[in-house]
């Protein structure tokens, strides 16, 4: 048995003023045919799971390019179609193989490509036959769309909001491809349009019951897999929107059925399921009570909407501007992007006090940039975080500490969510000692931070995310959805 194996995604917020090319892969993540680390990144997964499974099996594993991009906005073509081409050309050369197994993240959109992935599925299925399985993992926050169902045999999703699950869905895709190769299963897709779209935290209820519940379908009654599709609502697509996607064994109508069915459930859930958010003032008040009152774990406030996970900036200044002007102080933040003023730290050296302006660059709608004198506490060429089993980078980086105060600051070079405390300790900053973290993501943040947290209070300041679908300036999407109708069925 031989199977081919790549990686290739970015997530692609079509409203955000910053580009994304080949650099923005290289500096994120690129790994050449062979050279995937051991661990694995959000994405690729498969091709780790795959070099364990082929050891133990014995079939013969050839890898092509792994690679991965911050979300950001529209992928410039000639970035996608070279990186396309690349692993194209590497499955060509792999020829004849009895399986292709995928790590994709399902929202990445390039100028003159509405759906990327469907394009790359359909070419592979060009060059492999209809014969030949192809499968690959998905993120939820993806658009599901016809050409990527029709050119699969397995697709499959994270079922974790956040994501604390890609590896073992990564063993799930892989399991259910190699079991359909050896015989002893007919995979079949089935999908629901819910018509709609949200944001489905499975952390909170009602969305970590229903999850649960799926889990516990699967393996019974010939349902092999269940995912739900959030859907990315920064991405304007034709297909954009939340569906249910069922694989079976060999048994259509009970996919469809049940696809059906959970999509209704999810339906009926509108508007119930996302995290209460407070508005800057009010998110503030509330986290400066709970941290007087002293309790050893600091409050965590996230910046739900200038979230880099989002694919905008993250560069935004308003959060962080309110807390200076109202004097709150023993603050750590996590993350200003601003790879100019990290430039500028490198340049002056730790333990320098210099005049820096950071933040607020992007664009007008996350703030202006703010002026202080600062004392540069770190400064290093790369800086990183854990996100599960995954390493990610910061690049160059930098903390800096307000004069006057005890605010003290990470800018990156490397635009990234934050996802877990060990941001602030892999440079030095203990987070257990500060009053308030401020951190840049909606929810992945989230199973890192609980536990340390005495509250996690999430605060939607307005932001350059286009965060309320109702009023976004969709020009692509193909059909009715809630909550821009109240009935879309």
């Amino acid at each position: 048995m031989r199977i081919f194996t790549a990686s290739f995604a970015t997530e692609t917020n079509t409203f955000s003023p910053v580009p994304t090319d080949r650099a923005s892969f290289e500096m994120a993540f690129y790994a050449g045919p062979g050279e995937h680390p051991e661990t694995p990144t959000l994405c690729s997964a498969p091709m780790v799971v795959l070099r364990r499974r082929a050891r133990e099996e014995g079939f013969e594993l050839v890898e092509g390019t792994a690679t991965w991009a911050e979300p950001g906005g529209l992928l410039q073509q000639q970035a996608y179609e070279e990186l396309r081409d690349e692993i194209l050309g590497q499955l060509r050369a792999a020829m004849p193989v009895d399986g292709v197994i995928l790590g994709l993240h399902g929202a990445m959109v390039a100028q003159g490509y509405d759906d990327c992935e469907g394009d790359l599925l359909e070419r592979i299925r060009g060059i492999v036959g209809p014969d030949i399985l192809i499968a690959s993992e998905l993120d939820p926050h993806s658009h599901l769309t016809r050409k990527r169902v029709e050119n699969s045999n397995i697709l499959a999703a994270f079922l974790e909001f956040p994501h604390t699950d890609f590896y073992e869905r990564g063993e799930h895709v892989v399991d259910l491809a190699l079991r359909t190769l050896r015989g002893e299963i007919k995979p079949v897709i089935s999908t629901f349009d819910c018509r709609m779209i949200g944001v489905y935290p499975t952390s909170r209820e009602p969305m970590r019951s229903f999850i649960d519940r799926i889990q516990a379908m699967q393996g019974k009654h010939n349902i092999l897999s269940i995912s739900l599709i959030h859907g990315f609502m920064a991405g304007d697509v034709p297909e954009l929107g939340t569906q249910v996607m069922v694989v079976t064994d060999n048994d259509a109508p009970r996919g469809a059925a049940l696809a059906e069915s959970l999509g209704m459930e999810i339906f009926a859930m509108r508007g119930r399921t996302a995290m209460p958010m407070l508005d800057t003032e009010a998110g503030l008040d509330r986290a400066v009570a709970l941290a007087a009152q002293k309790t050893g774990k600091p409050v965590v406030v996230a910046d739900v909407w200038d979230n880099p996970g989002g694919g905008v900036a993250g560069d935004g200044t308003l959060i962080l501007r309110r807390m200076i002007e109202r004097g709150i102080d023993n603050v750590a933040v996590a993350t200003i992007w601003d790879p100019i003023a990290v430039t500028f730290c490198l340049a002056a050296g730790e333990g320098a006090r210099i005049q820096l302006r950071f933040g607020g660059k992007a664009g007008p709608d996350g703030g202006a940039p703010i002026d202080a004198r600062v004392e540069v506490l770190k400064a290093v060429q790369e800086g990183w975080q854990s996100f599960g089993k995954s390493r990610v980078t910061l690049g160059p980086a930098a903390i800096i500490r307000l004069e006057g105060t005890n605010i003290e600051v990470i800018l990156n070079t490397n635009r990234t969510q934050t996802f877990e405390p060990d941001i602030f300790s892999n440079l030095g900053i203990e987070p257990g000692a500060k009053d308030i973290l401020l951190v840049k993501s909606t929810n992945h943040f989230h199973a890192g931070f609980e536990p340390v947290a005495a509250e996690i209070i999430y605060i939607d300041a307005g932001a350059p995310y286009p965060s309320n679908p109702k009023k976004t300036d969709y020009r692509k999407l193909s059909r009715e959805i809630w909550p821009r109708v109240d009935m879309p069925f």
